[in-house]
């Protein structure tokens, strides 16, 4: 799997970002592409902003025992896969402050290093290590980039 904390792959991730217009279609799925761009920004709002409730212990248990594994294994995500209540995003969105913001958390990320990573607690899954946190950076990014074409 790509290197998402690598400058290059950073680029590259940005650039298929940046191919997208308010009038992309989906390929599958229900979101439209501001939608998707808000839904890949929950994977940051996670890391970096507080306003997301963290699972309590039961959940975090389920979610480590059931969960954990693929989102940060080498597997890519299924076509219309279940999403988590979080992740489901209502309503329009801006295109373009979703953009933005999507692109600012990817360049932040890849600024701070994997290093930074290694070892960090996640929201759901408790600590992970740089392999882990690159996992489910990249093919998330890189699952909605393909279903829209990008």
């Amino acid at each position: 799997m790509k290197n998402i904390f690598q400058p290059a792959v950073t680029s590259e991730i940005i650039e298929r970002i940046n191919k997208l217009t308010p009038t992309t279609t989906q390929l599958w799925g229900k979101m439209n592409v501001a939608q998707m761009l808000a839904h890949c920004n929950v994977t940051y709002e996670m890391v970096y902003d507080d306003i997301h409730p963290k699972p309590g212990p039961i959940m975090k248990f389920i979610l480590k025992k059931l969960v954990k594994s693929k989102v940060v294994n080498e597997k890519p995500y299924p076509k219309n896969n279940q999403t988590a209540p979080q992740f489901i995003i209502k309503g329009e969105r801006d295109f373009e402050k979703e953009k933005i913001r999507l692109i600012n958390y990817i360049t932040q990320t890849q600024q701070l290093g994997e290093t930074h990573f290694d070892g960090k607690k996640s929201h759901s899954f408790g600590p992970l290590v740089k392999t882990e946190w690159n996992n489910m950076f990249y093919k998330h990014l890189d699952h909605h980039l393909a279903q829209f074409g990008a």
